[in-house]
């Protein structure tokens, strides 16, 4: 018994983080259920994630033009002239959201700092990730090459890798269980 009491927070945490994580992706879940993939409709978030991607790479001074795909719910994205890469549901970064949400809801602070904590890391998480999109389809322009090691290997350690940052100042500034200066 005493064993079950001690490992008691472990185990809210985990109901917390997998009701929390299921919850959200239920609800990302019909939402894109609203859109009919078989006429390879493009969810209105992942339309606008490649608006604003192209946006950053007009900035950096490149050609950018985006196009419905033709044969796959996806986003074209032309850069120069070429077609580099498509922008699909996957590249919206909002289930990567959804799982830094549930760890941040999991490991508890007050209401107020939690909302605001996962407002300021899915806007941090947002903007990282056009900015990846954007320097991943520069990268397959220049080195198409490399893509394996750019699309599978680099890109997805940096976003995960601030992520992993962001729930590290989490739990240690912000939430119930972190180490303050006392």
């Amino acid at each position: 018994m005493d064993a079950l009491k001690q490992y008691t927070p472990f185990f809210i945490f985990l109901v917390k983080f997998f009701a929390v994580y299921a919850g959200l992706t239920l609800v990302y879940q019909i939402y894109l259920n609203s859109f009919e993939v078989s006429r390879f409709e493009t969810d209105d978030f992942t339309r606008s994630v490649a608006v604003q991607t192209k946006w950053f790479t007009d900035r950096l001074g490149y050609l950018t033009e985006i196009k419905p795909h033709v044969s796959q719910p996806s986003v074209m994205f032309i850069l120069e002239g070429k077609y580099v890469s498509r922008v699909v549901e996957g590249c919206n970064a909002l289930s990567v959201i959804i799982l830094f949400s549930a760890f941040v809801v999991a490991f508890k602070g007050s209401w107020k700092k939690t909302i605001l904590f996962i407002l300021a890391g899915a806007f941090v998480i947002h903007i990282l990730n056009i900015m990846r999109i954007g320097l991943l389809s520069i990268a397959l322009l220049h080195y198409p090459e490399h893509e394996h090691i750019l699309h599978g290997v680099i890109f997805p350690a940096v976003i995960y890798g601030v992520v992993f940052l962001l729930w590290i100042v989490w739990v240690n500034k912000f939430s119930s269980h972190g180490f303050k200066e006392r």
